[in-house]
């Protein structure tokens, strides 16, 4: 993957962030806290990493932007020709966005409410390929119907239950070819869709073999069904973090998808899928007090800045609400951000291991437990490159704009 020969700090766009007036390099000690940091080169190394990984497994990458939702990070992303790549959404807003910044291949793998077919017929109409997906008879006779009232087709995708994780049909469903019909006879069937959910609760690789392996038999086993039924299923898609990294045979599948996998996090750490040392994403803070009788540091970064997620709680090794750097990204041993309010961070040192001494003031970055969640907290990324060489607080290169709002 090409890396980015130039990156610059964003002032011209409108950020909301406290950035500086001229095009002057920033360092982290500058913005008011707290504030979310990206590390463009972990970014670019977990990208290449999965990237390699589905052209060996012969599949599509189709990233899921609902984790960064950033054009900039899109951009990091394209082929190797230039081209914005395939994208997954979550939003309709984010859709509008990104065929705004240029991208016309998205999938809205959220299921369709007939009350928002006309943002999607309005992309459709500017040239936008953008797939919906649906479960129910009644999703399908409400997108043939707006189909055929436009004059135009949409391209709409069966989603799959392959563990029921979430929505979907499961692959023996009677109701599959009966709505397959309905949404071909409007020229509207387009494929399916799984999304192995549970296997964010597989704690081994075999488990998340398993999973990967039940994900794509679900989804080539409905395929089939379709197809024996005279129905035309060009797409089968395919995807999670967890899945996409440790499917070993996507025979039958078209296209992979992931999305938290640009981030990672301490939940994906914790199951083995990365690295603590993968992690792009964390949140800078300041220490505001202390409460050395109760073992605690305060600092001015909250649940409004990490979010409530507790996603490790359930796994072998609870990280609280993330784990503490300095600022330039060093983990401190055995400080854990343990508890939080709306705006107070509370910092406490695991059993076995000294709370170390953090002058007031102190900036330190905290490492989130479910990066959807924390970058949701924010609007804007300020970007630095851990590959750069330096001495004082790390310099931001860049500051990228989150797409907000459904």
């Amino acid at each position: 993957m090409k890396r980015p020969d130039i990156l610059t700090v964003n002032t011209t766009a409108a950020t909301p962030g406290p950035l500086p007036a001229t095009a002057r390099t920033l360092t982290l000690a500058e913005p008011d806290t707290p504030f979310a940091v990206v590390d463009v080169h972990r970014v670019l190394r977990n990208a290449e990493r999965l990237a390699r990984r589905a052209e060996r497994l012969g599949a599509v990458l189709r990233p899921h932007v609902k984790t960064a939702k950033s054009l900039d990070v899109a951009a990091l992303l394209r082929d190797p020709s230039g081209a914005p790549c395939p994208v997954t959404v979550s939003t309709l807003a984010e859709a509008e966005a990104f065929a705004d910044g240029g991208h016309t291949d998205l999938t809205y793998a959220v299921g369709i409410a007939p009350h928002k077919l006309p943002r999607v017929l309005a992309l459709l109409r500017r040239g936008v390929r953008l797939r919906v997906l649906l479960d129910s008879g009644a999703q399908a006779e409400a997108v043939a119907e707006a189909a055929r009232g436009a004059g135009l087709a949409i391209p709409a995708q069966i989603e799959i239950d392959c563990d029921g994780h979430r929505g979907g049909l499961r692959p023996e469903d009677p109701a599959l070819t009966d709505i397959g019909r309905v949404l071909h006879e409007a020229g509207c069937l387009d494929g399916v869709l799984a999304h192995a959910g549970e296997s964010y609760f597989a704690t081994t690789p075999e488990a998340r073999r398993r999973a990967a392996e039940q994900e794509r038999d679900a989804a080539v086993t409905a395929a089939e069904r379709l197809r024996a039924a005279g129905l035309p299923v060009p797409v089968v898609s395919v995807g999670s973090t967890p899945t996409a990294h440790a499917a070993e045979d996507l025979g039958g599948v078209t296209e992979l998808r992931a999305g938290n996998y640009v981030f990672f996090d301490l939940v994906m750490a914790g199951l083995g899928v990365c690295r603590v040392d993968d992690l792009a994403l964390s949140v800078v803070v300041t220490v505001i007090g202390h409460r050395p009788e109760l073992g605690r540091i305060l600092t001015d970064g909250g649940w409004m800045a990490m979010s409530r997620d507790r996603g490790t709680a359930r796994q072998a090794q609870d990280q609280g609400y993330g784990l503490v750097t300095d600022l330039d990204g060093r983990l401190l041993p055995g400080l854990v951000m343990t508890d939080a309010s709306q705006e107070h961070g509370i910092l406490t040192a695991r059993e076995g291991t000294d709370l170390p001494e953090l002058p007031l003031g102190t900036r330190l970055r905290i490492l989130p437990n479910h990066a959807c969640a924390t970058a949701a907290q924010h609007r804007g990324y300020h970007v630095v490159d851990s590959s750069r060489t330096g001495t004082g607080a790390p310099e931001a290169v860049a500051y990228w704009p989150r797409v907000t709002g459904w």
